[in-house]
């Protein structure tokens, strides 16, 4: 005999449905849960490894806030003492953040830097995850250089017809000089005025004034 439809039934049926459903997803979230932190591992110590000096053993992980933004932070060490800071740090691009890793050597230059995410247009603002445009960074002291694009009186060459992602870029790097002179009571002098102003053609993604 057919079982006869009724709410009591429908709500039943519902419930089951829902504990299966939940039971799959917590059984796939056990099992991907450790590969996925495994990867996200590995990506970040490949970049501390890139952007700090040569170090011995494991970075030590912290945090530090300024201006009510957050920094996270690593610290690596050899066998003289500290080796340099990997600080994250992130400015507003053409399509969104672009979060960079920030390398220093112990008395406040930059070492090197990594993009770990970014969204900015292929061929354009994408660009800033290349050598030619990264590593006029290298050995870039903000006490002495400024950090901002030759368009607003810096030192940093912006990427063609990409002057927002080279602010953002900049921009990510203040702060994460503003980040080291917290970490280690530096007082060295940081240009916050690098024009983080949007500018340009939204049709186009290119910046106003600036050719190919």
């Amino acid at each position: 005999m057919a079982i006869q439809s009724s709410f009591k039934n429908m709500v039943l049926c519902l419930f089951v449905i829902c504990i299966v459903c939940s039971t799959l997803l917590a059984v796939v979230y056990a099992v991907t849960a450790a590969p996925i932190q495994a990867a996200a591992e590995a990506k970040t110590n490949a970049a501390i490894a890139q952007v700090v000096p040569p170090f011995d053993g494991s970075p030590e992980e912290g945090s530090v806030s300024v201006d009510g933004a957050d920094y996270p932070y690593y610290t690596v060490s050899d066998a003289s003492g500290v080796a340099g800071y990997a600080i994250i740090s992130s400015g507003s691009g053409f399509s969104g953040a672009v979060q960079v890793m920030v390398g220093f050597y112990p008395d406040g230059r930059i070492y090197n830097t990594a993009v770990l995410s970014q969204a900015e247009t292929p061929g354009l603002g994408a660009k800033c995850t290349e050598p030619e445009f990264r590593d006029q960074f290298k050995d870039f002291d903000p006490a002495v250089k400024k950090l901002s694009v030759t368009k607003d009186g810096g030192d940093v060459n912006a990427i063609t017809a990409s002057t927002i992602t080279s602010r953002a870029f900049c921009d990510a790097l203040n702060g994460a000089v503003k980040a080291f002179n917290a970490i280690t009571g530096a007082s060295k002098p940081v240009d916050v005025s690098s024009g983080a102003s949007v500018s340009g053609d939204r049709e186009t993604g290119e910046d106003v004034g600036d050719t190919k």
